[in-house]
Parts: C-alpha cells; structure tokens; sequence
C-alpha cells in the first residue's frame, strides 16, 4: 500500500497501525510464543503448528541460554522449551525464568521418557509436558490447558509424585538435582567426560566430581553399573 500525499509522522502512524494488527485476531491480542528446541525441523513444525492456529511466534532458538535472553526480551506468554538442549539443561532453564518471567508459561516438549523428567520439570516450576512422540494435535490441546490456568502433565507423572519406597531407584534418581541428572543421562548416552565437560560448560574435573557423587548417591559400584541403571530408568 503506498503512503503518496502523506507526511512522514502519518506514514510511521499507518506502519504501527498495521503492525499492530498483526499481532492481533479479531480484536484480541494473540497469544506470544517462544520455541526452544535444538533440532532445525522441530522449530519448524511447531512455528507452523503455532501460526497456523493464530499464536504469535515472536523467537526461536536451540540453546538455553538464548532462551533465557530471549524470554527477557520477549516476555512471550508460552515457551516450548525442550529439556535436551545445549549451554543450558533445560530444568535449569525453567527453574531460572520462573524467577524473572513468572507469566512465561513453560510447555516441555521433548523425546524423553515421563517417568522421571515429567515429575523433575513441574518440581522446577514448568506448566505442562508433552512427548514428541504424541501427535503434534495434543500439544495444541496443552497450550490452551496451560494457558486457561491448568497444568498439563502424563498421569504417571502425577503418580510419580505420591509415596515410592525410600529405597527405590527411581525415588534415588528423583533426588538428583538437575545437574547430577544431565550428567547421567548424557553418561547414558555414552558421551566422555570431556564431551560432558563440553556441552555443559564445565570442567573435566567438575564432570569427575559429579560422577563420583552420582555413584555414591545411586549405590552404584561402577560406571557401567550407574550407565545400566540409567538405561533402566529411561535416561538415554
């Protein structure tokens, strides 16, 4: 649309006007979202997903401390954060913005199992979890619960939650803090110390240290003891 005829202070007054519609639908302000999520098509498919039912996808990126920068700037109502992202563990992530960005929603959406990590991120202060192996229609159907005032989480999280015996593996992998549980997931996956000491920004020292507290704390005798019982829980 041209602007002939019209002083600039009424051009930039049009350009806002049109800017300001677009952030709208039918005369309510459109949802804001951010997504996190380190692989490429995943940002795509839910930057889709979100445009197409009238949310407003305001970022994206693949790091958590992005996210965090992002969320500041930002202030979307809803962030998709998967847990498994790199700089920053995700449980980290929501532990921090619940203190900065309470407003901002977090919705997990992730490939990890719900036995433990559903129950670890409503603990951190996340609104809702959604596998990615589910169809992409029930994380519309969490992002209207969460954003209606609901949470938003598997049964077995909510289970999970209630009385396990004191000495059982999951109730010893549940104490972990979330940095112990980053570490034995990626010891999970078969990752060396310095690749842990890598991704997590840490030394090698630190991820020995952590190792050390991780057999001690899961009554492991051996690496592969801690690895096998990582596997067993899900964690890789």
């Amino acid at each position: 649309m041209a602007f002939a005829g019209k002083s600039p202070r009424h051009q930039a007054s049009c350009r806002l006007s049109w800017r300001a519609k677009a952030t709208t639908l039918y005369g309510y302000r459109m949802n804001k979202v951010l997504i996190v999520d380190d692989h490429p098509v995943i940002r795509l498919a839910v930057r889709m997903l979100m445009e197409r039912h009238g949310y407003d996808v305001v970022a994206e990126t693949d790091n958590g401390v992005a996210a965090l920068q992002l969320t500041r700037q930002h202030l979307p109502d809803i962030v998709v954060l998967d847990i498994g992202i790199p700089k920053l563990d995700g449980l980290e992530v929501i532990a921090r913005m619940a203190t900065f960005s309470p407003g901002s929603k977090v919705l997990v959406l992730t490939s990890q199992a719900p036995g433990n990590f559903s129950m670890r991120c409503m603990q951190a202060g996340a609104a809702g979890y959604v596998c990615k192996q589910q169809e992409l229609t029930e994380l519309l159907s969490a992002i209207k619960a969460v954003l209606s005032g609901y949470s938003y989480f598997p049964n077995q999280a909510l289970h999970a939650s209630r009385g396990r015996g004191a000495g059982s593996e999951t109730d010893m992998v549940n104490r972990l803090s979330a940095r112990e549980m980053t570490v034995l997931q990626q010891l999970a996956r078969g990752r060396s110390n310095k690749e842990i000491a890598d991704s997590m920004y840490l030394s090698n020292k630190t991820v020995s240290t952590y190792k050390s507290r991780l057999l001690l704390k899961l009554n492991a005798r051996s690496l592969v003891d801690l690895i096998e019982l990582a596997q067993r829980q899900g964690l890789n």
